[in-house]
């Protein structure tokens, strides 16, 4: 009985300096409180403030979605990804067949009038090339007279023609080689 008496007494001894160190520090321990206070506070603003920002984005990457769920709108989100890409390799392609219809398509333009015979005014008769990005492509001769009219057409393979060319056709193939822009240049 001793030894359980001896224990009652050394816990009311220890509870009663525990009450008398709370009366003695009572400011402390408010101010305690308080900071405590102040920082769970400014928690929940901070909190707030995260929570709002993070709605406003979620907002703005579900917009058009009323109370679907999130994985529905990832996967409307991912449908329109791949349909974007299968789009693109189409376009891809279609240059591609583009580019290569291009190459054979008249890129360079070379013309030159001239007054094929001394009789006839004016320069009415010319040369005209053209050519391609491989420099393929066609002379047109016309040759203006005042009994009659001749239109000669050449082919160009890679910048050379198979049959002889005059003076005024060699310029003008000189010319629409030189011409990268397909501006026709007139002398």
């Amino acid at each position: 009985m001793f030894h359980v008496k001896h224990y009652y007494q050394e816990r009311v001894k220890v509870l009663e300096n525990f009450l008398n160190w709370i009366s003695e520090n009572t400011n402390l321990i408010i101010l305690a409180m308080i900071g405590t206070i102040l920082v769970l506070l400014i928690s929940i603003i901070v909190l707030f403030i995260s929570l709002s920002k993070l709605k406003r984005r979620q907002k703005k990457v579900f917009r058009g979605y009323d109370g679907q769920n999130i994985e529905k709108t990832i996967t409307d989100y991912m449908d329109k990804i791949d349909e974007v890409n299968n789009f693109n390799e189409e376009l891809s392609k279609k240059y591609g067949e583009i580019q290569n219809k291009l190459e054979k398509c008249v890129q360079k333009v070379g013309i030159k009038r001239y007054r094929a015979f001394d009789n006839v005014g004016s320069d009415l008769s010319f040369s005209l090339a053209l050519l391609d990005s491989n420099n393929d492509g066609i002379i047109i001769t016309s040759i203006f007279g005042r009994q009659e009219s001749t239109i000669y057409a050449k082919p160009i393979d890679m910048g050379i023609s198979r049959y002889d060319l005059s003076d005024e056709e060699k310029e003008t193939l000189r010319m629409a080689i030189a011409n990268e822009q397909g501006n026709i240049k007139d002398k």
